[in-house]
């Protein structure tokens, strides 16, 4: 019962969608680095494969691939399974990192803004799942489940200052689908999990950051935003040994934001 044995990810195949940046590529460098086999894919080509070429430099074992797909038309999504299953016979982990936010005003917040956020941050997360859901079931072992870890947010706990309705719903809509998924899922030793981020560096984040990041922070207990180890860490543990008996869980990854009480 070593480290290396209930963290190891190595040969394991994973998909993260949205894997070339922010986020998602702070999470396909650490699997990368591990040892995994990690295929990312997003619509924008010239980013997967410029995040594939520097991910295959790391020094690791592991391998970087990419598949390109637009997450909002669903014959984009079913042509990336097919892809996938015409490369792998198992997918041990699929990370459901792709997302979209809209900031306005209540007054003039617009009605398509719902369509597309919760188009791609919950109805395409449940499509790319049950698509590739036989892929996960041929990797899932009884004391080593196949892992679905859907990226939440802690706007979809707490009540946001910024006025992003339709991201906030959907959220909170998809912390509770992963726990459904969990439920019946689980039945398939295929675990369901949300990790809940609170601020990091990323595209959908940077205006925010570069406005307000000193107050960001300052209510922050830890008094910092999360750095790439944070959500790579959790992601390693979530997918090897370490977590397989956790399902249903939304891991709030904060640094104590959500905890901490505002007067």
């Amino acid at each position: 019962m070593d480290n290396k044995s209930l963290f190891d990810v190595k040969g394991k195949v994973a998909l993260v969608t949205g894997g070339a940046k922010g986020i998602g590529r702070m999470i396909s460098e650490g699997l990368v680095a591990n040892g995994a086999k990690v295929y990312i894919s997003s619509r924008d080509e010239k980013a997967c494969k410029q995040a594939v070429e520097e991910l295959n430099a790391i020094p690791g074992g592991g391998s970087a691939h990419y598949i390109t797909a637009d997450f909002y038309k669903l014959e984009a999504v079913q042509q990336l399974a097919d892809e996938l299953k015409k490369k792998e016979t198992k997918l041990h982990i699929l990370v459901n990192n792709s997302g979209s936010n809209w900031g306005e005003t209540f007054d003039s917040y617009p009605d398509n803004a719902w369509v597309r956020v919760m188009t791609l941050n919950v109805q395409r997360v449940f499509s790319i799942t049950q698509l590739v859901t036989p892929l996960l079931e041929a990797a899932a072992e009884p004391l080593n489940p196949a892992r679905i870890i859907n990226i939440g947010s802690v706007d979809g706990i707490r009540t946001p200052n910024l006025e992003t309705y339709a991201y906030s719903a959907s959220k909170a809509a998809l912390h509770h689908m992963s726990e459904v998924l969990a439920h019946h899922l689980g039945q398939r030793n295929i675990t369901s999990n949300t990790i809940a981020c609170g601020p990091f560096q990323s595209k959908m984040m940077a205006a925010t950051l570069k406005k307000f990041q000193k107050d960001i922070e300052a209510s922050i207990p830890l008094s910092r935003i999360g750095t790439p180890e944070d959500v790579a860490g959790t992601v390693l543990f979530l997918s090897s040994r370490a977590g397989s008996y956790v399902n249903g869980a939304t891991i709030t990854l904060d640094g104590g934001s959500v905890a901490s009480a505002k007067l």
